[in-house]
Parts: C-alpha cells; sequence; structure tokens
C-alpha cells in the first residue's frame, strides 16, 4: 500500500493528506446547502471553519503527540509532521468546537445553531478521513485469518496485508459507522427543529461507534491502562443521554414545543 498519491518536485503529496482536504472541502460545501435548514447565515458559518480548522489540526495533532511523547521525546521536530498520521480526532474535536465556541460567544452568535449545521459535514469528513487510516496502514486491530479477511474487497485484503500478517480493517468499521451517521443526521436535520437535536445525536450517536470500534484497535492512545477514546466517547454518550431526557423533560413540560 503507497500512502503517496504523487509527487510535485520531490514533494510527496499523501492520500492522508487528500482525503482530509476533500473531506473538508465537501463538509463546507454540504453545510453551505444545510444552512437554510436552520436559518443560519453561511458567511457567519464559513468564517467559524476558516478559524476552527487550523486550530483544530493543531489541537488532534498536540493531543496525539501528549499521549504518544516517548516517540518524539528524542526528536521534537518529527512532532510537526502531520504527513504519516499522527491526529487523535478527539483533539481535532475539542479544539475545533471550543474555537467555535469562542467565537460565537464574541460575535453573540448562537453557537449550536451553527453546531446543527456543521454536524453532518464533521461526521462525513470523519469518515473520508479514515481512508487516510488505510493508506497510512494504521487504526487496523489485531491480526486475523485469512479465513475473515477474505470477505472483504481484494483492495482491504492487500491493504491490511502488513508484513506477511492481515488485520482488522477497524477504520472500515469507523468509516461505514460515520456514513450511517451522516445519513441519520441529514435527516434529523430536515425533521426536527429543536436547537441541539442534530449536535448531540452526532456526539452519541459516534461516541458508541468509537467505544466499541475502539476497543478492537491495537493503536489506542493510552492513559495508564484506560483507552482515552473510549473514556472520552463514554463521556460523550452520557452528555448525549442528559440531553435527550433533559429535551424529553421539556417536552412534557411545554406540551407543543414536541411538535416543533
Amino acid at each position: 500500500m503507497n500512502p503517496v498519491a504523487f509527487s510535485i518536485g520531490g514533494f510527496d503529496i499523501r492520500w492522508y493528506g487528500i482525503l482530509i482536504a476533500t473531506g473538508i472541502m465537501l463538509g463546507i460545501i454540504i453545510s453551505q446547502y444545510n444552512c437554510k435548514w436552520r436559518e443560519a447565515d453561511y458567511d457567519n458559518l464559513l468564517n467559524i471553519v476558516l478559524i476552527s480548522i487550523p486550530i483544530g489540526i493543531i489541537g488532534a495533532r498536540l493531543y496525539y503527540v501528549i499521549f504518544e511523547f516517548n516517540n518524539y521525546k528524542n526528536n521534537i521536530i518529527e512532532a510537526f509532521n502531520i504527513r504519516n498520521g499522527g491526529l487523535a480526532i478527539h483533539g481535532g474535536l475539542i479544539f475545533a468546537l471550543g474555537t467555535a465556541l469562542i467565537y460565537t460567544k464574541i460575535k453573540k452568535l448562537s453557537f449550536i445553531k451553527f453546531a446543527d449545521v456543521a454536524a453532518p459535514s464533521i461526521i462525513l469528513a470523519q469518515a473520508l478521513g479514515r481512508w487516510g487510516n488505510f493508506f497510512n496502514q494504521e487504526a487496523h486491530g489485531d491480526v486475523v485469518t485469512y479465513e475473515f479477511i477474505k470477505h472483504f474487497p481484494m483492495f482491504i485484503q492487500k491493504g491490511m496485508n502488513i508484513g506477511g500478517l492481515y488485520y482488522n480493517p477497524t477504520f472500515l468499521y469507523e468509516s461505514a459507522w460515520n456514513l450511517a451517521i451522516f445519513a441519520i443526521l441529514m435527516i434529523v436535520l430536515r425533521k426536527s427543529k429543536k436547537n441541539g437535536v442534530v449536535f448531540f445525536s452526532y456526539i452519541g450517536l459516534y461516541s458508541v461507534g468509537r467505544f466499541i470500534i475502539e476497543g478492537m484497535r491495537t493503536d489506542s492512545l493510552m492513559l495508564g491502562n484506560i483507552r482515552m477514546a473510549q473514556l472520552i466517547s463514554l463521556s460523550g454518550i452520557i452528555v448525549w443521554i442528559i440531553f435527550m431526557v433533559l429535551n424529553y423533560y421539556k417536552c412534557i413540560v411545554k406540551g407543543s414545543a414536541c411538535k416543533e
């Protein structure tokens, strides 16, 4: 599996970067279309995106390097090289959403309205980004038998053949799960006008899948014996449940609000 798509003047352009950039561009296009469902101003959304994305990438790398610092402490310069992978989505989300929250607070805009619009785009970008992991031959699971891997397309079999051994393509499971969430969120965005339902559904649904799939991976970022992605996913599930319970309670109290 060649992680390099092509070279320009001796500089390698990797599939990892291409897929992340493609996910971002598709996300921006889709968010423009989705703005009308929340009457959100696209220019403000674009400003939020253009500020949040670079900070999110920095956060994704910083988060990864912190937990893998032993691999970088003797070569700090390598910590700035993201072409070979090493972006932690949870770190990216924390920094990007934090930036968006601060921006909307300063501009006196509704964070949750823009978060609802952006949520389908975010999960679609994540789904495409997992294929960057495929080309880098990372984010996979344990060694599996040929009897197991033979049920996948040939290109998956070849990509997951690393050093003569076949590995469980957990990147594929997460990508497929993320695409399913994208479809669900696009429907919910149109069916429900209640602020926060789309965004918190994104947090909850992604967290459920990530918690399960993370348990299969061999390259998890660890805090002692705890897989950090599972810990954060569990927190995301709890936040989702709390939001849904409170939302349901408000529906019971206000009655007509449930019909919106």
